[in-house]
């Protein structure tokens, strides 16, 4: 049995479209897009509004600066990779 599709706003200052909680739960990824794009969705149970669905703000990317990674690493000694010593090997159980 498919289910009915929600109906869409005709305009972006249209009110939020309200469905009910079966319906979000079968039809949540489609939801969660439409939210994405700007719309507004309210979920009911029972016919009464418990919760919106809405689009995050989105977070602004800050400029990454000169010479380092995401991690924020400038610098890594040429042996990094190295064997290590004997006695943290044995703090290891190794």
């Amino acid at each position: 049995m498919a289910a009915n599709p929600i109906p869409k706003p005709e305009k972006k200052t249209a009110k939020p479209v309200q469905v009910n909680l079966y319906e979000a739960k079968t039809q949540l990824s489609s939801l969660v897009d439409r939210a994405a794009k700007g719309e507004e969705i309210v979920i009911a149970k029972a016919g009464k509004p418990m919760a919106k669905l809405v689009r995050l703000p989105q977070e602004a990317k800050l400029p990454r600066k000169f010479g380092r990674n995401a991690l924020g690493i400038t610098y890594i000694a040429a042996d990094f990779d190295a064997p290590l010593p004997e006695d943290v090997l044995q703090d290891f159980g190794l």
